[in-house]
């Protein structure tokens, strides 16, 4: 196995750097040992390149064999897989990771049969590749066509979370995509698992192990290198905390699909209906806190927050012992009712608590809830409960984000619950995809121009 620490603290005394957490390595082995590296990462990157040309004409019959029969190992792998996500589980809780992260990380049985449902229904969507998107034929009488096609190699950088090993290979693999993952320290054992079930189904169905590839270390070093080549890999997607984000951003010559921080809101209006609110906030917050469209951040109508912040509040509480970080106002009002807070801190409303902790204000109307999330918000997912259609239409139209619902949780906004089979990642960008990446979203597109002998005068 690679060496899987990374580098830090650099430090030039006495012409050594400590390389991962104690060990010291001089300059010359160091120097050797990151050459190895970016040799291995640009042979990976180059295997890729070769794999996404075979992939770009496969048929659609011979990718979805290969999902088929991964979706056949990941059941029967189970004791595997589980021995893999045990190790890592270990570290988890070695490290002193939350129980909401060490959630993101687990895996069992219910989970991978959801995992293997997610593979069979990218299976039965319609392929993209070849999808005829415009035509027309000019006065000369060219005929020009418009088609969908692959991007390429896509790497994915990310960092917790198993299934999204599963959920980029296979939404990679149906598009025509090679892919490049390069998991978190935190899932490593389980990534490598899962990558290798991937290449065997590859290889079952005649097709080239290389499509999909896992970079066999976390070692900083490796993805220095991975963010450079250019000349081999066409899109970057990472998928983690925004320092990561941020951190691919800043050093790649390769385009990014950005995926920032979930600061999702719920948003209660002065017509709503109460146990309706009641139940999209608590499945919002609670269902499951440690994903991105979990909601963060809580705004209630002022007309309305007196009656029914401490139902709200109750709710939380009783779930999850959520705890609440208040504004004035709705400490003011847990306060009369002998309800538990915390008085909120101006870093409270911008933030991804990732946890049982939700930040709670009241706005004087509609429109400063609007202003507010556009504001505070990373752009993910927003959600209105209201019962007058005109206050959830201006709602849904003033809401600068990629997914924004009318009396439902935000936690929908996800590729599986969109029928997309599965997503890659939920883009906070515009360009070229925003909201749940699908099979479209990894497709770029061609023209093919069909002449008689024109010639251009």
């Amino acid at each position: 196995m690679q060496n899987r620490d990374e580098v830090r603290y650099p430090s030039t005394q006495t012409g050594r750097l400590f390389f991962g957490v104690c060990s010291l390595v001089p300059l010359t082995k160091l120097h050797a040992m990151s050459a190895d590296l970016a040799q291995l990462v640009t042979s990976i990157a180059q295997r890729a390149r070769a794999a996404s040309l075979v992939l770009a004409t496969t048929p659609t019959a011979v990718k979805n064999a290969a999902l088929l029969k991964l979706a056949d190992l990941l059941p029967a792998s189970a004791a595997t897989l589980m021995e893999a996500n045990q190790l890592d589980l270990a570290e988890a809780k070695a490290n002193g990771l939350s129980a909401a992260q060490i959630d993101r990380l687990t895996l069992n049985q219910a989970r991978l049969e959801q995992l293997a449902e997610s593979v069979r229904q990218v299976a039965a969507l319609p392929d993209p590749v070849g999808e005829l998107l415009d035509e027309t034929t000019r006065p000369n009488g060219l005929q020009i066509r418009r088609v969908r096609v692959p991007i390429g190699v896509i790497g994915i950088i990310y960092e917790a979370r198993p299934n999204v090993t599963i959920d980029c290979a296979i939404l990679c693999l149906k598009s025509g995509n090679a892919s490049i993952l390069r998991g978190g320290k935190e899932i490593f054992h389980t990534n490598t698992a899962f990558a290798a079930l991937v290449q065997q189904a590859l290889a079952a169905a005649g097709l080239p192990a290389d499509a999909v590839q896992l970079i066999p270390t976390t070692d900083r070093a490796a993805l220095n290198t991975l963010l450079k080549l250019d000349q081999y890999i066409h899109c970057l997607i990472p998928r983690g905390g925004e320092s990561l984000i941020r951190f691919v951003t800043g050093n790649s010559t390769i385009p990014v699909i950005k995926h920032y921080q979930g600061v999702c809101f719920v948003y209660v209006d002065r017509a709503t209906d109460f146990t309706m609110a009641e139940k999209i906030i608590v499945n919002a917050k609670c269902q499951r806190p440690g994903v991105c469209n979990a909601a963060e951040q809580l705004l209630i109508h002022r007309e309305v927050a007196e009656a029914f912040l401490p139902i709200a509040a109750k709710a939380l509480i009783a779930a999850k012992n959520v705890q609440l970080r208040c504004d004035p106002a709705s400490a003011a009002i847990l306060q009369k009712h002998g309800l538990p807070y915390v008085a909120a801190t101006e870093a409270d409303y911008k933030a991804e608590f990732l946890d049982y902790i939700m930040a709670v204000r009241v706005v004087d109307s509609l429109e400063t809830a609007i202003a507010t999330i556009n504001r505070d918000s990373s752009g993910h997912s927003e959600s209105i409960v209201s019962t007058d259609p005109e206050a959830a239409r201006r709602f849904q139209a003033g809401c600068d984000s990629s997914a924004v619902f009318w009396n439902a949780s935000t936690r929908f906004n996800d590729g599986f619950e969109f029928g997309l089979g599965a997503e890659i990642g939920i883009s906070t960008d515009r360009l070229h995809a925003r909201g749940p990446m699908g099979l479209r979203e990894l497709c770029s597109y061609k023209w093919l121009v069909t002449g008689t002998g024109q010639i251009r005068g």
